[in-house]
């Protein structure tokens, strides 16, 4: 990515149930200044016909299904998501080697494809909730662990808490992309998510990518609001 593209970092979540919301933010927002992330609810209530016209309005479009299937189901997914005009999409890394392969695999076939990251732990989870799950890693330690399977395996980065950004980054290399969620301005509600920091942290640890979503498109002004997360993740 050269400076322009890397400069766009902030990645919209647009975790709406219909048309009419996700186009009114889409309006209130310029392409140029960040990404948008469609993920389950409003691809599951609109079709892919939501991203086509995301892609066409010129934003760069995450698509968050966080596929986690056996590997034949998985990449035939990964190119049907790529065959859409997206940015990016995502598997589980729980998914194991044999189907991160084969997505990797099914995408570096086509002569542009998205980036594809896996995801580690998820932020609504915290230590508690994976043990009772069966792991038997704190979160940082499965986050990294994963990290690696996917480096490993040749996807381009992974979406981590902002507390598993360093560890990730010293053990698969600063090239090897972070996706951040769990993003919220100081002083906001934390909502559903456990692992959480402020865009000034998750950028001062290294981030590449920040999803950030209620504290944009519940705002007043969601270009304002966006702006705001700039300067406050600024670093220097």
């Amino acid at each position: 990515m050269d400076d322009r593209q890397k400069s766009k970092y902030v990645v919209v979540a647009l975790d709406y149930s219909n048309e009419r919301d996700c186009y009114s933010t889409l309006e209130k927002l310029n392409p140029e200044d960040c990404r948008v992330k469609i993920g389950k609810e409003l691809f599951t209530a609109c079709g892919p016909s939501i991203v086509k016209s995301a892609v066409k309005l010129g934003f760069d479009v995450f698509l968050d299904l966080k596929y986690h299937d056996i590997p034949n189901t998985v990449e035939s997914a990964c190119d049907a998501a790529a065959e859409l005009g997206v940015w990016m999409i995502n598997v589980h890394a729980s998914g194991g080697r044999p189907m991160l392969e084969a997505a990797v695999q099914r995408l570096e076939r086509r002569s542009e494809r998205p980036l594809l990251v896996a995801v580690t732990v998820l932020t609504s989870l915290d230590d508690s909730a994976i043990r009772e799950i069966g792991y038997g890693d704190s979160t940082a330690a499965l986050a990294e662990r994963l990290a690696l399977l996917s480096a490993d395996c040749g996807l381009d980065g992974v979406v981590c808490s902002t507390h598993e950004i360093s560890s990730i980054k010293r053990s698969c290399g600063e090239n090897f992309l972070t996706v951040t969620p769990g993003v919220r301005p100081a002083g906001t509600s934390v909502d559903d998510q456990k692992r959480v920091a402020t865009p000034r942290e998750a950028r001062a640890a290294g981030g590449d990518f920040l999803v950030v979503g209620r504290p944009i498109t519940q705002a007043e002004d969601c270009a304002k609001a966006l702006h705001a997360i700039y300067a406050e993740s600024a670093v220097g």
